[in-house]
């Protein structure tokens, strides 16, 4: 079974470890928040599928990093606070988050919203179940890439820049084609994200040996020839 990976951002040890245990018996890697002066960093790191999010957070509150973790990913932020009021409820959503858990928490209800977020965010039935291009297979159901033998684990993002370059293979993908596809959001995104992302995926396809498998035509766009 595929193992999806979720971060914890809690402030409070006790109940971090507590959601942890329980959602690593569901069978789910689990990482609890170490630096809360550089969640972002650990979120980049780690690259979770979910995120289960406190608002009450030592330096920064969870809404900061919401926007925060919106401006690099689309991955769905579970709001898991005490501050359960409509008003805090209604600024999670408005800042980014997908679901809103109150305290304390009954485990079972949060890992049943836990599951029912990814089943909706990462099961990609398809009728068409790979894309192939050059010996690159790329798997619509798993979100996985495979090449001579290696295998790749794409992020949501990178799943959804492969898929649209060898959807149109040998044809210039524009910049903002590519942008609307990650983030079908309204608020502006700096066009530097999408390089972020683009470079970052680069480098994962060299680790297994697909050197300059994604060009860029400086001007209009990327391609997969």
């Amino acid at each position: 079974m595929y193992k999806y990976k979720i971060s914890i951002v809690e402030d409070d040890f006790t109940m971090s470890s507590l959601i942890k245990k329980h959602l690593e018996s569901w069978g789910y890697e689990v990482k609890c928040t170490e630096n809360f002066n550089n969640i972002l960093g650990e979120f980049t790191e780690f690259d979770p599928h979910i995120v289960l999010l406190d608002i009450m957070l030592p330096f920064f509150n969870g809404y900061h990093w919401c926007q925060e973790i919106r401006k690099i990913s689309e991955v769905p932020i579970v709001f898991i606070s005490s501050a359960s009021d409509n008003m805090n409820i209604v600024m999670a959503m408005n800042m980014g988050g997908d679901d809103f858990i109150a305290k304390p928490l009954d485990l079972n209800v949060m890992t049943a919203k836990v599951q029912a977020l990814l089943r909706r965010t990462y099961d990609m039935g398809s009728k068409i179940p790979v894309l192939e291009h050059n010996g690159v297979i790329l798997n619509l159901n798993d979100t996985t890439l495979i090449y001579n033998d290696n295998k790749l684990e794409l992020t949501k993002n990178d799943f959804r820049i492969m898929q649209t370059l060898m959807e149109n293979k040998g044809k210039v993908v524009s910049r903002d084609t590519l942008m609307t596809k990650l983030w079908q959001i309204d608020c502006y995104i700096e066009e530097n994200t999408l390089t972020v992302n683009v470079t970052r995926l680069r480098k994962k396809l060299e680790s297994i040996g697909l050197i300059n498998f994604i060009k860029t035509k400086v001007g209009s766009g990327y391609i997969i020839e």
